[in-house]
């Protein structure tokens, strides 16, 4: 069985982003957005509010594609 990794958490905006680079080299990946989570059951989160997850056995096919993303959006050098 293959399990989930986090690999990004940010703005809803560049998770986006990162979604569409992963689509572009198949990677699947499942979006968790905790705000919107919250305020559908009635409280509030703070800071980097959604995560990307992507099977663990993707990682080595997406590692690149994400390191990339990163350093564009200067949380990586």
């Amino acid at each position: 069985m293959n399990k989930h990794v986090k690999v990004f958490s940010g703005s809803s905006i560049t998770a986006n982003r990162l979604g569409q680079l992963l689509n572009l080299i198949e990677v699947p990946f499942l979006i968790k957005d905790n705000k919107e989570a919250g305020r559908v059951a009635g409280f509030a989160t703070l800071g980097d509010s959604v995560d990307i997850f992507i099977y663990e056995s993707d990682v080595k096919k997406a590692e690149e594609t994400i390191h990339n993303f990163k350093v564009e959006i200067n949380e990586e050098e």
